[in-house]
């Protein structure tokens, strides 16, 4: 034994604790610092999102901003609050990703929103007397320089009779500008804005000869627009506004279109001026999906073959799954591995690409099974309203299969073998052991996944579109849907194709489906309840 080893002593319990001591503070450290950091990335999207906010004068909204963030900072640097801790991340992806949504949703449904009706009164008043425009005959020539600011073009305007210089874009009317500098009799540049160069000019000329900044706050008064971003021209709205009574005059025809409540300026003769903007109209949209003749026939046609579609999907995949699994639960089956994994590669595939392959497979012309398993045949699987639907639902039954044939393999084999041999002892058969033993059993565990699977195929939005998209289309109606629609691609269809999108009536039909779902869903669980008396 060395001189070294003997001198070396083993650790006190005082050294060993402040060791520990140590190496906690140093943990904690690290952990105050990692808070901190994230803490500040949070606190840095908040003051971004306060700026926004208030240029946007969404008062509402920057309340609950500033609310959050401090409650977000006080819940974690506080040494109290360990459970909120933990539950804060998930409460807010909560709120922002599902109850914001249902809500905003709901809100929608209650107005008008839509084509020709997306923004603010205001909003329109500009866009109708900027639609309107006509240049003033003798309008003086001011001198215009093209500049940016936040990716939006301005005009940096000089009065010819006193020099006085402005600038302002189409949503901002012109302002003064002091200390621009000039170039001559003409203002050139100015403190927080870009000039833009004459090559850039050229580049965004029809951006540049659309561009009308408002005069002044009074949208009677014109605006500036200029050809060739070197002079500028006065230009007035053949249309008048009345904010007091609320009127829009055009001065050509002399017709007057009032505001009447409907979010649009209304002639006598009821010719509206769009666009409109957003109002609440109450339960006009639900009225209308439920009355109007144009819309009631195909969401009734279509509202039909929904339930057919979900109820037919559940029961047929249901019962392939389940035949399979019953078969290849059989011991005497040899390579059952082999027959498994050989039946799940749809369930592994993408479903909308399954779809459509499927699409050019069925393909009239030149599909894969008219031309090569038909000899020729011209079968419409996907042109022909009947046979679209067969085609979507046995596509669906090729998709949805594997997955009920996994669950019902699962739940067969949970199932004890004492039971199964206690009714061979009674002198059950084979069937009769299924249907009253195994089956019951088996909806315990399976019925609340065919709940959840009828929910899914109500809105099976992925097969519709990707497969018929909706067709063959109906041919006398007003809205774009087709025999193989279902609600949710209706609602799809109505909210993002066509001339006129009305989200406001999508909507509608949204807040629809979520109750005629949630009933079901409701009454199905409740009726299961019989079932577990089984367990």
């Amino acid at each position: 034994m060395t001189d070294t080893a003997v001198d070396e002593k083993p650790p006190t319990a005082r050294q060993r604790r402040a060791a520990s001591m140590a190496e906690s503070a140093g943990g904690r450290t690290r952990w105050l610092l990692l808070k901190i950091l994230l803490l500040a990335i949070v606190d840095a999207v908040a003051v971004y999102a306060v700026f926004v906010l208030f240029g946007a004068e969404e008062w509402l909204v920057l309340a609950g901003v500033v609310a959050v963030t401090i409650l977000v900072n006080w819940i974690y640097f506080s040494r109290k609050q360990i459970a909120p801790k933990y539950l804060i991340p998930g409460v807010l992806l909560l709120i922002v990703f599902q109850v914001f949504t249902l809500v905003y949703t709901g809100y929608i449904g209650f107005t008008n929103y839509g084509t020709g009706h997306n923004g603010s009164k205001e909003q329109a008043v500009s866009s109708l007397m900027s639609s309107a425009l006509e240049r003033v005959p003798d309008s003086p020539t001011y001198g215009v320089t093209v500049v940016e600011r936040f990716n939006e073009l301005g005009l940096l305007v000089t009065d010819p009779t006193d020099g006085d210089v402005s600038v302002g874009t189409a949503t901002e009317p012109l302002s003064p500008a002091d200390g621009a500098e000039m170039d001559g009799d003409k203002a050139v540049a100015l403190d927080g804005w870009t000039t833009l160069q004459f090559a850039d000019v050229l580049a965004r000329s029809d951006e540049i000869t659309e561009l009308a900044v408002p005069f002044s706050d009074d949208p009677n008064d014109g605006a500036i627009r200029t050809p060739d971003g070197q002079n500028g021209y006065l230009y007035v709205s053949t249309l008048e506004y009345d904010e007091q009574a609320g009127t829009m005059t055009d001065t050509n025809t002399g017709v007057v279109y009032t505001d009447i409540g409907t979010g649009a300026f209304t002639s006598e003769d009821g010719e509206e001026l769009l666009p409109g903007w957003q109002i609440v109209v109450g339960f006009d949209n639900f009225v209308r999906a439920l009355t109007d003749t144009s819309i009631r026939g195909p969401l009734l046609a279509v509202t039909v073959w929904t339930f057919v579609f979900a109820i037919v999907s559940v029961v047929t995949t249901f019962a392939l799954g389940l035949l399979l699994a019953v078969a290849f639960q059989s011991k005497r089956m040899r390579g059952r591995n082999i027959y498994r994994i050989l039946l799940i590669l749809p369930y592994a595939f993408p479903a909308f690409l399954s779809a459509l392959i499927w699409r050019g497979m069925m393909n009239e012309s030149f599909g894969f099974i008219n031309q090569v398993l038909l000899g020729g045949a011209e079968v419409p699987w996907l042109t022909d309203p009947f046979v679209a639907k067969i085609s979507v639902l046995l596509v669906n039954l090729w998709l949805g299969f594997p997955y009920m044939f996994l669950i019902c393999m699962g739940a067969l084999q949970a199932i004890p073998d004492e039971l199964t041999e206690a009714a061979k002892v009674d002198g059950a058969n084979a069937w009769q052991t299924f249907r009253r033993i195994k089956f019951p059993l088996l909806l315990v565990t399976v019925t609340p996944i065919l709940i959840a699977s009828f929910a899914f195929n109500f809105n099976n939005f992925n097969l519709i579109y990707m497969l018929t998209n909706g067709g063959p289309r109906f041919s006398d109606v007003s809205i774009p849907v087709g025999h193989t629609d279902i609600l949710i691609s209706m609602v799809y269809k109505v909210a993002f194709t066509g001339q006129n999108r009305d989200y406001g009536l999508a909507s509608a039909f949204t807040i629809l489906i979520f109750i005629v779902v949630a009933v079901i869903a409701i009454v199905s669980f409740r009726r299961t309840k019989a079932l577990e008396e089984l367990n």
